[in-house]
């Protein structure tokens, strides 16, 4: 079974999933962070470093990277605390 989800490039950013305490303060106050949004059609739109190259090697079995995907690393304490629900 094959999966044809396809991104949305209409869609708009609605809400931030992570608030203040998120893994933001790992920024210091700098215009970059890495941040996770959802976006007015219920996709997430996650902000991170690219580090594709750097693990397109080493997936594990059966993960791959397809054309057009990038791998992006957040960090953790930032996606535990989207996952909680922490806005």
């Amino acid at each position: 079974m094959e999966f044809s989800w396809k991104a949305d490039p209409s869609a708009i950013f609605s809400r931030p999933l992570v608030g203040a305490g998120g893994g933001r303060e790992r920024c210091n106050n700098t215009k970059t962070c890495p941040d996770i949004w959802e976006l007015d059609n219920g996709d997430v739109a996650v902000i991170g470093h690219d580090l594709t190259t750097r693990y397109a090697g080493n997936l594990p079995d059966g993960v791959n990277i397809g054309i057009g995907e990038r791998l992006v690393v957040i960090p953790g304490a930032m996606f535990r605390a989207a996952k909680a629900g922490d806005t």
